[in-house]
């Protein structure tokens, strides 16, 4: 065994500590498991003062609960003399050898069944329920829950169904029944197959508790309420029959680490009055604490985040997330280390840290109380919000494949119709939409100098960004007095269209407003995903700092909106070929400078050069100071 120590339930002070076969026991030791005499690998306590709670390696790593083929109906769970009950000693006689020693005994406590660990077989023999990296490989689980069957494991399941253990939804590793001879698919997260069969917890110390399902939790279900939350459901719950103690298994986690708290949180066990410190809201109940700094938690806090559709819940590390080699927050786009408490959708496989999931400008502003889970609670908050045509149609005219092309449109940014035309324009005139470089096909006034790219003239009217909470509005010239805004994403200046919400005075031009959450993009060679954090990250086009950046998770580049939107051809004044954006060095020779401003380049930075003239320039020198201004 790899560790060195080694919680056992023998001893609730200290953990007992590995001994290697190169150090002999003393002759006569005595195993606490078996009663046999100790030589070879073997744990022990080593502090002073203490028995030495002496174990054979095997007889310490025995599972506390197992499934065993003379007593099918129910678990056995794992006896010592502590913790058997003191008056049914004369009962508890091995079924197997007939005797009553004081070894470690398997027992159902219901049906007065015995086993002593030597009774066992050999341990091959015995199908454990405490490893799960050996069922994986073995991709079937001989489970309580169907004795006919082993339990198939699915690595990616997206059914929706009901889990046998907790009763929520099920979505991503999965075990399930595959024969068609069942009556249920006893479908189970993976982790809920997976728990452990019995369990010592510090709420109940005196004795062991068995993992019960609905069919063998004895139908005193008057009685079987959780001693945490105080309800009576048909999930998988821990039991001590004697004492009439249950906890449920998703009550039964001891301790949420998060990383938004400097300090482990642990369960509340009364119920109080509080306010959720991640929700806001109040409530009564049994919500997880920081004693040191009177930090609340509810235990199913979950809240709506602005990127996001479904409300995500608040999870340990225990919960079931779809595999993969390394998981991000989907907000930040940094690691997450899935030790410590997170939010999560388990039906897109979506995480997110904590402290990213209720930072102000990722949360969004709902009536969590009011959200039940399985609706679609708002179709703007679910999807992109289409609207109607932002034109009316003038004049229609069949091409010769047959298809229809709006040849004259009324759209609603001008006061005169406008025509389609498929010509080239000179003079470097610009879009009064997205206020770029016009080219066909576009729209224009025969009376005012107004053009608009057929792009431009098609966009909905509405739309949601994953920025702002709220659906954004095709605006022109609404925005202010200076008919100027500034784009929250770009941080550029501009006057052309823009998507908008006038109750948040937030505001991003039609690019940025175009731009989706998972970009590919010519510049780099994987796709990036959507990051804001609290700390500003240096775009890697251009060296600025931003808070708002494109990330990949493959490598450590970064990209910034202003840089995502860059055009990928521009003019410059007079000169007579077109610049396109360059990524790359164009030479070996160590000296790069802007034939503009002729001033020095970075060489890793993103650049505009035109390959006739071999002439290379800055963006901002080719696009000028303010290149959304028309």
């Amino acid at each position: 065994m790899e560790q060195q120590q080694l919680l056992h339930f023998c001893h609730s002070k200290h953990p007992l500590v590995y001994r290697p076969e190169t150090l002999p026991s003393r002759r006569g030791d005595t195993c606490c498991g078996c009663q046999e005499s100790v030589y070879g690998p073997s744990y022990w306590c080593i502090e002073m003062g203490c028995p030495d709670y002496l174990h054979h390696k095997l007889c310490a790593e025995l599972p506390l609960g197992l499934h065993h083929p003379l007593h099918p109906l129910h678990p056995l769970i794992l006896f010592d003399e502590k913790t058997d009950y003191p008056e049914e000693k004369e009962k508890s006689k091995c079924q197997v050898c007939k005797k009553s020693r004081r070894e470690y005994t398997y027992r159902c406590y219901r049906c007065n069944f015995n086993l002593h660990i030597k009774c066992l077989g050999l341990p091959h023999e015995v199908e454990f329920h405490d490893h799960p990296d050996q069922m994986e490989q073995q991709q079937q689980l001989l489970h309580f829950c169907d004795s006919k069957h082993p339990l198939v494991y699915l690595p990616d399941y997206r059914g929706g169904a009901t889990c046998c253990g907790c009763q929520e939804l099920v979505y991503g590793p999965t075990y399930f029944c595959s024969n068609f001879e069942c009556n249920s698919s006893y479908m189970h997260h993976k982790s809920c197959a997976e728990v452990p069969l019995g369990l010592h917890h510090p709420l109940h110390p005196l004795h062991p508790l068995i993992l019960f399902d609905e069919k063998t939790g004895y139908l005193e279900k008057e009685k079987s309420r959780c001693q945490l939350c105080n309800e009576s459901r048909e999930e998988y719950t821990y039991r001590c029959y004697r004492c009439d103690f249950n906890i449920h298994i998703k009550c039964a986690i001891l301790q949420l680490e998060v990383e938004l708290h400097d300090h482990p949180l642990t369960p509340c066990w009364k119920r109080i009055t509080f306010t959720c410190d991640i929700c806001g809201k109040e409530d009564k109940g049994r919500p997880y604490l920081c004693a040191t700094c009177c930090f609340f938690i509810h235990r199913s806090c979950r809240l709506k985040v602005v990127r996001h559709k479904h409300p995500l819940h608040i999870t340990h590390s225990s919960f079931d997330l779809r595999e993969s080699d390394s998981r991000f927050c989907l907000l930040c786009v940094q690691k997450v280390d899935t030790r410590y408490g997170l939010y999560y959708c388990s039906k897109c496989d979506f995480v997110a840290h904590l402290n990213c999931a209720i930072d102000k400008g990722n949360r969004e502003d709902i009536n969590l109380l009011e959200l039940k889970d399985g609706e679609n609670e708002d179709e703007e908050l679910d999807q992109s919000v289409e609207s109607a045509a932002a034109y009316k149609v003038k004049k229609i005219k069949v091409g010769e494949d047959g298809t229809e092309i709006v040849t004259e449109i009324k759209h609603f940014s001008h006061e005169h119709d406008l025509k389609l035309t498929d010509e080239e324009v000179h003079n470097n005139k610009k879009c009064d939409g997205c206020v770029r470089a016009i080219s066909p096909p576009f729209y224009s006034c025969a009376k005012c100098s107004f053009f608009l790219h057929k792009s431009c003239a098609n966009l909905p009217r509405k739309k949601k960004h994953p920025l702002h909470q709220h659906p954004l509005t095709l605006l022109l010239k609404q925005y202010s007095w200076l008919n100027i805004f500034r784009c929250e994403a770009c941080f550029e200046y501009s006057n052309g269209f823009a998507y908008g919400c006038n109750k948040c005075d937030f505001y991003l031009n039609v690019q940025c407003g175009l731009v989706p959450e998972i970009l590919t993009h010519e510049g780099h060679k994987h796709r990036l995903l959507l990051s804001f954090t609290s700390f500003k990250q240096s775009c890697s086009s251009c060296g600025d700092r931003r808070n708002l950046v494109f990330r990949c998770t493959t490598c450590e580049f970064a990209l910034d909106f202003k840089c995502a939107t860059l055009p990928q051809t521009a003019r410059f004044k007079q000169h007579e070929h077109p610049f396109a954006l360059s990524y790359t060095a164009e030479d070996d020779s160590g000296e790069y400078y802007c034939d503009i401003c002729e001033e020095e380049r970075n060489p890793n930075h993103w650049y505009y050069y035109c390959a006739d003239c071999i002439y290379p320039a800055h963006p901002k020198c080719i696009l000028g100071e303010s290149p959304y201004i028309k």
